[in-house]
């Protein structure tokens, strides 16, 4: 028996599901954890603010340039295998991030965890939807909204509790043991599926796209802050728009490209990643703008503003619910049209003068918007991929992640120049440029009603048989032995 290698048995659905949300919760929430620590990270460095500033510059653009990658290198070596080296590589960084005895050390860790956390997004969702089938997906929405609403929302928050009562490295420090956990459960419960992509890696898209959308981020990121006229946005912009629109026109003409711009022709998908990048806009433009609206209206704290967006969260987790149970029954063009329009005219009532005056009316119509723009998001996410089979799975992934965080960018700038210039850290006396700036935000969201009606009318249905689909969660897998390898 003292020979005899005992294997924990662990069903593979589940071990996707628990590795995925400990994962995503680790990058989302290192998505917003840190700014509240960054004066003291300057601080405690020796350097200006502008300095400590590049280690979130740094995070956000280079998981800009893990995104391109995420679906080739899933397909090559195994969804299984990139992950947890991903995971590996993040959970690494976040130990040397919280150990690092200086600014340059710190910066160049963020900037691994964020290519890391680059890869983990679209590679994560593609194991976890080829684990289901898409009838099954509706079930995954309490699983989807957990990293991608709570923990960004609850970052600023517990990242300045984090570094009140103990120090800004345990920002870093409470993903070490989560992450360690999550790919020793990966490596026991995941199966690997290796799809085989086709041709030769395309390495003039890899160049032309990564340096497009690492610039772009940046740009975008930093234009409102910084003045859209400083030489490195304005450089940044101009150069990374030169090689996107160069990045397309190489994928569409390209036999093998790194990514399939084709994908987007199919009706259901193509809809839901213009949804995607529509509501990205719309809710990441009201959340960057409503705080300074909220301060210009009252005068409130920078703190009190940030917490008055934070209801939103929980309307999101509430969103799940409703997903869950309507979806089903609805289908997702009867579900998220009527949302969206719901969450234009809440977005609207934000800037009602008098609204943003009743901090209790804030919490509300904050919790509204959670609740019925989550319900069109999630219902998006999961219906949208329905039509799409497992052997593009991750290039879809890949494809609906790029768009869905160019959205967001471009939804915070757009907002930026209707408040009018670059230099929006503090909010102005009169409140008009941010009232418009929301109501800017409310005709992107209607506009995504619009696109909403291409989405089908019925909610996937379970196959009479069908070889591609996973197992029941019950049924034990001794499968899981063997990889499952194509192409």
């Amino acid at each position: 028996m003292s020979g005899l290698l005992i294997r924990p048995r662990i069903r593979p659905r589940l071990a996707v599901v628990l590795v995925y949300t400990a994962a995503m919760c680790m990058n989302g929430l290192d998505s917003t954890i840190v700014n509240p620590a960054l004066y003291t990270i300057a601080g405690d460095f020796g350097r200006p603010l502008s300095a400590a500033n590049t280690v979130e510059t740094a995070f956000l653009v280079a998981l800009a340039v893990g995104l391109p990658v995420a679906g080739w290198l899933g397909d090559r070596f195994g969804t299984k295998r990139v992950f947890l080296g991903a995971l590996t590589a993040f959970t690494i960084a976040s130990a040397v991030c919280g150990l690092a005895p200086d600014l340059d050390t710190l910066v160049v860790a963020r900037a691994v965890q964020g290519l890391a956390g680059g890869l983990l997004t679209p590679v994560g969702m593609t194991l976890l939807f080829r684990a289901f089938p898409p009838h099954e997906r509706m079930k995954l929405a309490k699983v989807l909204i957990v990293p991608t609403a709570l923990m960004p929302a609850l970052g600023p928050p517990l990242g300045g509790l984090l570094t009140e009562h103990l120090s800004w490295h345990w920002l870093f420090f409470v993903n070490v043991p989560i992450g360690a956990a999550a790919v020793l459960l990966g490596v026991f419960g995941l199966r690997e599926h290796v799809e085989g992509p086709e041709g030769k890696f395309d390495t003039v898209g890899f160049w032309l796209a990564t340096p497009a959308l690492g610039l772009l981020t940046y740009a975008l990121g930093f234009g409102p802050s910084q003045g859209w006229t400083r030489p490195a946005v304005a450089v940044s912009a101009v150069l990374g728009s030169v090689l996107l629109v160069a990045a397309v026109l190489h994928q569409v003409r390209a036999r093998t490209p790194l990514l399939k711009l084709r994908l987007l022709a199919d009706r259901v998908y193509g809809s839901a990643s213009a949804l995607a990048g529509v509501t990205a806009a719309g809710l990441m433009g009201v959340l960057f703008v409503f705080p300074l609206l909220y301060q210009a209206s009252l005068g409130a704290s920078a703190l009190d503003a940030g917490l008055s967006v934070f209801p939103e969260a929980v309307g999101l987790m509430l969103a799940s619910q409703v997903v869950d149970r309507l979806l089903p029954k609805l289908g997702p063009r009867l579900l998220t049209v009527p949302a969206l329009l719901v969450a234009a005219a809440v977005f609207a009532t934000l800037a009602i003068p008098g609204v943003a005056e009743n901090a209790w009316s804030v919490r509300g119509l904050m919790f509204l918007i959670g609740l019925v723009l989550g319900t069109a998001v999630l219902t998006v996410q999961i219906s949208g991929f329905e039509s799409i089979g497992p052997a593009d799975m991750g290039q879809a992934m890949g494809l609906f992640q790029i768009v869905r965080t160019l959205g967001g960018a471009l939804g915070i700038a757009a907002c930026a120049a209707v408040i009018g210039g670059g230099h929006v850290t503090e909010a102005a006396a009169d409140p008009g440029p941010y009232r418009t700036a929301v109501w800017v935000t409310a005709g992107l969201v209607a506009a995504g009603a619009v696109i909403a009606l291409r989405l089908p009318r019925e909610a996937p249905q379970p196959p009479p048989f069908d070889d591609e689909v996973a197992p029941p969660p019950g049924e034990d897998l001794a499968a899981d032995e063997a990889p499952a390898v194509k192409g």
